[in-house]
């Protein structure tokens, strides 16, 4: 497995209110005008699913398969010719101050290593910028 890790980033907002929203992906509907669309467009979403599509991979699609209340989201990739999982990690450092973090493991051989991690990790910072600027206190 190839890991891709996001760096940490500062939420201003409380971890339930962080954790309320990104456990229910159904939530980032409101604020998909937000999201940055120079590498990752159209965007879908409803309460277990995301999918977005990301130049030059294409479709990508991750479904919720665990979540550990104020803590983390686990997410599994459907629709890819090798398996991803992401961890969306959270911490509560003060009242409103929640760290994130991003981890992405995938299941790629050499060839497709070197074709993916690029795009991968610029995939994976602009996800991590963009969800460390919403607003979870009116979401």
């Amino acid at each position: 497995m190839t890991e891709f890790v996001s760096e940490i980033k500062t939420i201003p907002h409380t971890l339930e209110n962080v954790y309320r929203v990104l456990s229910d992906l159904s939530k980032l509907e409101m604020v998909k005008d937000k999201i940055p669309t120079d590498k990752i467009k159209d965007f879908t979403f409803d309460t277990d699913s995301c999918s977005f599509k990301i130049d030059p991979i294409g479709y990508v699609k991750f479904v919720v398969v665990e979540r550990e209340p104020n803590k983390l989201v686990k997410f599994k990739s459907e629709d890819l010719p090798f398996e991803v999982f992401l961890w969306l990690q959270l911490v509560s450092k003060d009242e409103n101050d929640t760290k994130m973090r991003l981890t992405v493991k995938a299941d790629v051989n050499a060839v497709i290593k070197s074709m993916v991690s690029k795009p991968m990790r610029d995939a994976i910072d602009k996800v991590s910028d963009a969800l460390s600027l919403l607003p979870y206190d009116i979401i």
